[in-house]
């Protein structure tokens, strides 16, 4: 039987016939999703329009409309009937009669039904007062009667709608949000509700309505695609129970998925979680562009004002190289050329996170369209803007959705495809694996100060549930494809091998914790063996914390946290040999040794910059040979305050220090006076280099005194506003007595700043102690900084004193 033949049907049999009408259509295997969702709308409009004929003879003035759902045309198999009576008023008895015929057929077939009886002026002022009455009559469409009455009264609604857009607007993110609260994130729920939970149909028709108020539109792309997933979703549901619900229970989602035709139940909660994840974000910058433009309604007349008359011009404030915020989101620099800088994406991502601020979906898009894929493998700075990235804590998670709404994510990383969107089936887990891992990393970021390779630890982090896209044990296969992933992102051989332990053995420390006897010897013993050093085992510690935090609250307590930090300090008892060796201190190289005889010879620095091409140790040169960043080395005669002049000029410069090294260097025989060589890798945050010229002049007077090096970063530091930005966890300073005989080692962790060496240098230096060597490391958003020091006649310092010195140096950083 064709559809116009079904409509006949119901026309001519009344109630009955519309029923038997209704039930062919929606038993028809042949017809699904929006055809049939159209079908069953003109069905019921057909059936409607013969009711309201059969009582409305004789009247005038008076419409029956559909809104809502029904008036979208979006008819569910156990939808609801939202209908609205229209009249102009002039006979109220006739249309109250008119809504008998109408309400009581519907009842008796038991359909369920929204309905009223309202004037024009009487909608329009129910409208202004409910909210949900105005978003169901924006989509208004007339079905029988008066055609004029119900074009003036969509007419009027959208034109009251568009005019009270400014008030309206914002109580509609906030009953959004309140709804948000309530039911969750509809992406990460095992039992969502397709309708209300935050990325779902609710929310789908909240972006219609922004876009009705020509006040902002949603991002399009996908958008009507993630819809109409949801709506087959919910009609396989109903199909499925036979009832008007919209939570998609655990007990119902195979039938649900064989109703739609999919493998399983995890492939039906994988497309509603994409589907929820398009309609989520394209909420987020939609909700986003509709503040901005209420800010700039609300200050341009000032502006005018002040402008006279003229046009207000946005501000654009660096962030990084290509990189610029305005107007509250990071956007792309004029000068950016997408399609030259494969480093571009991260790069953004990087400064958006950490200055806290969301990425314009323009830029994102621009990036997705232009930019070639990062070489393999990855530059230095590629690996250090992604961990920058995952270090900046919450933030992060918001930066990388709107990186993997454009498909960014999985082409830096094509294994991410696999664990995109992945359900996982336990009520210990709050999130789908990749936001799982996002979240890990988060938690990780906490932990920085923690651990000597906080790079390693993040990356570990994102990687650590990668293998649950493959069969068989997910430690298993993760581990293979961490070591694929930790190559391709430019890691050496040995921090290859050091990433895919941790996620091979993710779990062991947990799980030894709470299923094994400790007091074994054995259990001990076989932990040690796994994790094969102490700096696995910190990092491994560290990571099993972030994973049990990200799971949720049932993974993670004080009492399993004190088993596994039982089990670390064991393992570690086992793993400790001997003490470690000294800083072994190299030859000089020629170059390294004519800047030191020059130096010692003027009484004065002497410099050199050149860039590096040569790949790390262990990694194979790829291609042509591509700048790793730019090598400064400085010698300079041995005196005080050496440290902070120099990582002062460097801060002055907005040059970055990505790793750095000082030590005294010996001199030939017959040379007198001793030099200290600093060997340095830096970056300019954003533009040129300075001239070696200019660094030296200033690092001439820096040393003799005439140049206010703190001054001038206080200047600096207060002619830009700070941003809300990503909040870091606390420095931390420490002191390892037993990591050299000749010298005391303090290390520092701490939020990578400008500026930050030039008051550590400062702060040793008024401490009276002498930095003997030192290694620093830059690794994305944090410092690790090791410093061998010594007291004024060379010896190391007493234990108290140290302690002293480690916490007074805490304390400056802190403040």
């Amino acid at each position: 039987m064709t559809g116009t033949d079904v409509q006949k049907e119901a026309e001519d049999s009344g109630p009955s016939g519309y029923a038997a009408a209704r039930l062919r259509l929606l038993t028809e295997e042949t017809r699904s999703g929006p055809p049939r969702r159209s079908a069953l709308a003109e069905l019921t409009d057909d059936w409607l329009t013969g009711l309201f004929a059969a009582g409305a003879e004789g009247l005038r003035g008076a419409s029956l409309v559909a809104v809502g759902g029904y008036g979208r045309g979006e008819l569910s198999p156990r939808s609801d009937l939202d209908l609205l009576l229209l009249h102009d008023g002039s006979d109220t008895k006739a249309v109250a009669a008119l809504a008998d015929r109408l309400w009581y057929p519907v009842w008796d077939l038991g359909l369920d039904l929204d309905h009223s009886v309202r004037t024009p002026v009487e909608a329009r002022k129910t409208a202004g007062e409910d909210l949900k009455v105005q978003l169901g009559l924006l989509d208004a469409r007339h079905i029988a009667g008066d055609l004029g009455l119900t074009a003036g009264l969509r007419t009027a609604v959208l034109a009251d709608w568009r005019n009270q857009a400014p008030k309206r607007l914002p109580e509609l993110q906030e009953l959004c949000a309140e709804r948000a609260e309530r039911q969750g994130e509809l992406q990460y729920l095992l039992e969502p509700d397709l309708k209300e939970a935050r990325g779902g149909l609710r929310d789908a028709t909240a972006l219609r309505a922004v876009a009705a108020s020509w006040l902002a539109d949603a991002p399009r792309e996908g958008l009507a695609d993630a819809r109409r997933r949801l709506l087959d979703v919910r009609d396989a549901l109903h199909l499925a129970t036979g009832r008007a619900t919209d939570r998609l229970a655990l007990q119902e989602q195979d039938q649900v998925a064989a109703e739609l035709g999919l493998l399983d139940a995890d492939t039906l909660l994988r497309q509603v979680y994409e589907a929820a994840r398009v309609i989520s974000y394209a909420s987020d910058v939609t909700w986003r562009e509709v503040g901005r433009v209420l800010r700039s309604r609300a200050v341009r007349p000032r502006l005018r004002a002040m402008l006279g008359g003229g046009k207000p011009v946005a501000e654009r404030s660096p962030l990084a190289e290509g990189v610029v915020e305005q107007e509250g989101e990071v956007v792309l620099a004029r000068a950016a050329r997408p399609e030259r800088d494969p480093v571009l994406p991260l790069r953004a991502a990087a400064a958006a996170a950490q200055a806290g601020l969301p990425l314009s979906l323009h830029a994102v898009r621009r990036m997705a369209a232009a930019t070639r894929p990062v070489p393999t493998p990855w530059p230095a700075e590629a690996r250090e803007q992604l961990v920058t990235l995952l270090g900046s804590g919450r933030p992060t998670v918001e930066v990388w959705e709107a990186l993997e709404a454009e498909g960014l994510i999985t082409r830096l990383l094509p294994d991410w495809e696999r664990v995109r969107c992945r359900p996982q089936r336990n009520a210990v887990h709050l999130w789908t694996v990749d936001r799982h891992l996002i979240e890990t990393a988060v938690q990780a970021s906490e932990f920085t100060r923690r651990v000597s390779r906080p790079d390693l630890l993040l990356v570990a982090a994102l990687l650590h549930d990668i293998g649950k896209g493959w069969p068989g044990d997910h430690s298993v296969a993760g581990e293979i494809i961490a070591k694929d992933v930790a190559a391709r992102i430019g890691f050496d051989r040995h921090e290859v091998t050091v990433v895919a332990t941790l996620v091979r053995h993710h779990l062991l420390l947990v799980e030894t914790a709470t299923r094994r006897d400790l007091e074994d010897p054995a259990t001990v013993r076989s932990v040690a063996e796994a994790v094969g050093s102490q700096g696995t085992l910190e990092l491994l510690h560290a990571l099993t914390e972030a994973d049990a935090l990200a799971t949720g609250p049932a993974a993670w307590s004080s009492w399993r946290g004190s088993l596994v930090a039982d089990l670390v300090k064991r393992v570690s008892a086992v793993l400790a040999g001997d003490a470690p060796d000294d800083p072994e201190e190299g030859a000089p190289t020629a170059e390294q040794e004519r800047l030191a005889l020059e130096a010692a010879a003027t009484g004065s620095p002497v410099l050199a910059l050149r860039a590096q091409t040569e790949p790390p140790a262990g990694q194979e040169p790829s291609g042509d040979p591509e700048p790793l960043g730019v090598e400064l080395l400085i010698a300079v005669p041995d005196q005080p305050r050496v440290l902070p002049a120099v990582a002062g000029v460097l801060a002055m410069h907005r040059l970055t220090v990505r790793t750095a090294e000082l030590r005294s260097l010996t001199l030939p025989d017959g040379v007198d006076g001793s030099v200290l060589l600093l060997d340095w890798r830096v970056a300019a945050e954003y533009g040129s280099l300075p001239q070696a010229a200019r660094l030296r002049a200033d690092l001439v007077r820096a040393l003799d005194g005439t140049l206010d090096i703190a001054g001038r970063l206080a200047e600096r530091d207060a002619a830009y506003p700070r941003r809300r930005g990503v909040v870091a966890p606390p420095p931390r300073v420490s002191v390892h007595p037993a990591a050299s005989r000749l010298a005391t080692v303090i290390e520092v962790r701490s939020q990578d700043a400008p500026g930050l060496l030039f008051r550590i240098g400062r702060a040793l230096e008024d401490a009276s102690v002498r930095v003997r060597s030192m290694h620093v490391s830059t690794l994305g958003a944090n410092a690790v900084d090791a410093f061998y020091v010594t007291g004024p006649e060379g010896a190391p310092l007493p234990g108290d004193e140290a302690a002293s010195v480690a916490r007074k140096l805490e304390e400056t950083l802190r403040g």
